[in-house]
């Protein structure tokens, strides 16, 4: 059984642009297929699943706010999004 689901709509996104190993990409893209998905969903919801998990990285996250616009393009800003996990 999958970790991942597809989505049942794709949600408005941004482009960013980044390098792996070789292996990691062809993972990638054969989880994608996989769950009958995009290689981009599976990063974003991996994403989103390490920011959850991470304690540590929330408690750090909500000292760094004022810093940075973190602001979602849905649903609110990261910190929220990391303390509603």
């Amino acid at each position: 059984m999958p970790l991942l689901k597809a989505p049942p709509k794709q949600p408005k996104s941004a482009t960013i642009q980044i390098r792996v190993e070789e292996e990691v990409k062809l993972r990638l893209e054969k989880y994608a297929e996989f769950i009958n998905s995009s290689p981009a969903y599976v990063v974003t919801e991996a994403l989103k699943l390490l920011f959850k998990k991470d304690e540590e990285f929330k408690s750090w996250l909500g000292q760094h706010t004022n810093n940075h616009n973190l602001d979602e393009m849905k649903g609110g800003s990261l910190v929220e999004t990391a303390k509603k996990a």
